[in-house]
């Protein structure tokens, strides 16, 4: 029984490494293929992607000013049925940003920021039912000397 669940908590690490690296690549097929349903719960903002078509529309939105936006694994941990990341999320402004008051035309300055996030999974199952990051919404825009 401990081989299954140490199976099963491997095989869910290497689902969440593969997804982070395919979303720094932009295959997005790929991407939405690590998901049972795809969905981002984003803490900081409070937004919900719910369903494959939100998820598209928040990767194209979020990529539009960070083209090149990546990310570097500090951390990672399975834990009942999540795994846990900590991360260097990065990037470089390169086109339009919209804020709600404004749209930030390209600066070419980089950031990097310091996050983490969760992914859940069903139990028994290795594909991803959420993904929540969770960090400090206005760490990119102070990163970007924009606040």
């Amino acid at each position: 029984m401990e081989d299954l669940a140490a199976d099963l908590a491997e095989r869910r690490i290497q689902v969440v490494r593969d997804h982070m690296a395919l979303e720094c690549v932009h295959d997005w097929d790929a991407v939405i293929a690590t998901f049972e349903h795809p969905r981002y719960e984003m803490h900081g903002p409070g937004t919900v992607f719910d369903g494959e078509a939100a998820v598209r529309g928040y990767f194209a939105a979020s990529r539009t000013p960070f083209p090149d936006q990546g990310n570097e694994i500090i951390a990672i941990a399975h834990a009942g049925d999540t795994v846990l990341v900590e991360f260097w999320l990065t990037g470089t402004h390169l086109g339009p940003l919209k804020l709600p008051e404004r749209t930030v035309e390209p600066t070419g300055k980089p950031f990097r920021i310091r996050m983490a996030a969760s992914f859940e999974f069903a139990p028994g199952g290795d594909k991803i039912v959420c993904e929540r990051p969770y960090y400090d919404q206005f760490a990119v825009l102070r990163a970007l000397e924009l606040a």
